[in-house]
């Protein structure tokens, strides 16, 4: 089977994925956060931010204030979410997909709040439920 280049010469046409990929596109909202004359780092200034705020909730961790710092990083990828949301461009924050970089950073920001929160000693949210399972696993 053959079909016509841009010159009009026949052209074989394959199903297969290329050996090597000539191009790649990038994730929708992966442009400049700022004008392009502004310096790198204000160019990225998202990234820049949920990074800064993760490092900040682990250096909190190191000083033995788990729940804090844990707190911190979590609501640092929830915040990640919400520019990815919000802003029409994020820079290097855009990995994939709007929709998926959206629940990625959701779901996981979200996890790391609920697990801080359900952190022992003194967990500041108890779900009933997951007691009742962990009892009903290790008893069986």
């Amino acid at each position: 089977m053959s079909a016509p280049d841009a010159e009009g010469h026949p052209k074989r046409v394959t199903r297969r994925f290329p050996l090597f990929t000539r191009d790649t596109a990038r994730p929708e909202g992966g442009g400049r956060a700022a004008p392009r004359d502004a310096p790198a780092p204000a160019r990225q200034w998202p990234m820049l931010l949920v990074l800064s705020v993760v490092a900040v909730g682990l250096l909190v961790t190191a000083f033995d204030a788990f729940r804090l710092g844990m707190l911190l990083a979590g609501s640092a990828l929830l915040v990640g979410a919400v520019l990815r949301w919000v802003l029409p461009g994020v820079g290097m924050l855009a990995v994939r997909s709007r929709f998926t970089d959206i629940v990625t950073y959701g779901v996981l920001g979200l996890a790391i709040v609920l697990l801080a929160l359900m952190a022992q000693p003194k967990p500041l949210l108890e779900i009933p439920f997951l007691k009742d399972t962990l009892h009903f696993t290790l008893t069986n």
